[in-house]
């Protein structure tokens, strides 16, 4: 039988963006995060199924979302009657150039439905966070800062506007150290976009990540020689995923 979602009341958080966002760190980790039955996922086909890693070939990937939320239960911001529906729609390999997240584009309108989709469930359901997390594809693409710092701050104020929630907390963070110096002159312009919009936008946070380790950096090149410098390890991604709850409660 199908599990009824309509009576439950949810926590939503937005987990929005690209790769970094979506999921790609793997590795080994001395807590792993384990299927908690407080804590939903919301997915890009509209079901829903309890929240974990991802499982990929024959590695566990894992997302910044997952420790942000077992931050967020652990401190009891979770009402004993509630649960958390973390909203995946972030997707590797995207950006505002590349006409993803512009206001009229696929990934955009795909997550405000999905946001939709999951306040309607239950009248009691609220939005509680906007996690994001992106950048890389349009540091490649040579986007100068006034324009990712229009379109970021374009999607933060019309989400806000769209569901009724001008203080709704929104945390972005900073690229993968090893990747973004050895690619500084085209990350800068992003980097520099998104942490004034953290710091112009009101109940924003920008997350630094110094000394959060690459894949390549922690485990080498892929048995396919690929050195995966641009994506967190999965040990990092914990880590950033705490940064950020940090982020959040500063906010708050």
């Amino acid at each position: 039988m199908l599990k009824d979602f309509s009576k439950e009341k949810f926590d939503i958080i937005i987990q929005g963006g690209q790769s970094n966002s979506d999921g790609t760190g793997h590795g080994y980790v001395s807590n792993p995060y384990y299927p908690d039955g407080r804590v939903w996922h919301l997915n890009q086909d509209f079901t829903i199924s309890i929240a974990q890693e991802r499982v990929i070939g024959n590695q566990i990937r894992s997302d910044l979302s997952l420790e942000f939320a077992r931050r967020y239960i652990g401190d009891d911001l979770l009402a004993k009657d509630r649960k958390l529906l973390i909203i995946r729609a972030a997707v590797g390999g995207t950006g505002f150039s590349d006409n993803r997240w512009g206001l009229k584009d696929d990934l955009y309108l795909q997550m405000i439905e999905m946001i939709k989709t999951a306040i309607n469930l239950n009248n009691e359901n609220k939005l509680v966070a906007f996690l994001w997390h992106q950048g890389e594809t349009d540091a490649g693409n040579g986007v100068d800062f006034d324009t990712h710092y229009k379109n970021l701050s374009t999607l933060v104020q019309t989400v806000r506007d769209e569901f009724k929630q001008s203080n709704l907390p929104f945390i972005a963070g900073d690229f993968v150290q090893q990747w973004k110096q050895n690619n500084i002159e085209i990350c800068t312009p992003i980097i520099e976009a998104i942490r004034a919009v953290c710091e112009l936008v009101r109940y924003s946070a920008f997350v630094e990540t110094n000394g959060l380790k690459s894949n390549f950096e922690e485990y080498g090149a892929e048995a396919d020689g690929n050195e995966d410098e641009i994506h967190f390890s999965r040990a990092a991604i914990y880590e950033l995923g705490d940064r950020y709850y940090s982020a959040y409660r500063g906010i708050v």
